[in-house]
């Protein structure tokens, strides 16, 4: 039920309710200021700055607050499915496209300076520049022409202990 500010009630179905609380109803009785004339109308449009007051059922209340809640909660579900089934595509996409590039691990990111001698990044491949063989050539070597001296080998440079 619904007052206005001049006296006059409204009752009928509420079918719509805006931020302005702009109201419009169905199968709606008028009865005027007096309570002594009734009207009978299909439906009405009620400006929200002339209502006075508002009377919604808790039953009515409760069930559409539910409705609501149940509604968007499907849409939601309805959104989440929709996003996931782009990504779904997308991925298949690119793993198609990948079938002419070089498996996973195979080849750099394009850094470091390259060479034969070198793994990724720049960085010398295992096992090279470690040994007696290449002391003097890479690597810290251990012992051998041109290895450092304070090393493990040598204790004192004057009396070569």
């Amino acid at each position: 039920m619904v007052e206005l500010k001049n006296g006059e009630t409204y009752n009928g179905h509420l079918v719509n309710c805006d931020t302005w609380m702009n109201i419009h109803l169905r199968e709606v009785i008028c009865t005027s200021k007096d309570g002594d004339r009734f009207w009978r109308m299909p439906e009405c449009y009620i400006r929200g700055n002339t209502i006075k007051y508002l009377r919604v059922p808790d039953e009515a209340y409760g069930a559409k607050l539910t409705l609501t809640y149940l509604e968007s909660e499907q849409e939601s579900i309805e959104n989440r499915v929709e996003k996931l089934k782009k990504v779904i595509d997308k991925v298949q996409e690119e793993t198609k496209s990948r079938g002419d590039r070089k498996p996973p691990g195979v080849g750099g990111r394009g850094r470091g300076r390259g060479g034969r001698d070198e793994g990724a990044a720049g960085r010398q491949v295992k096992g090279i520049g470690r040994g007696m063989e290449d002391a003097g050539a890479k690597g810290r070597g251990k012992g051998g022409p041109g290895a450092k001296s304070g090393g493990k080998g040598m204790k004192c440079s004057i009396c070569k202990l």
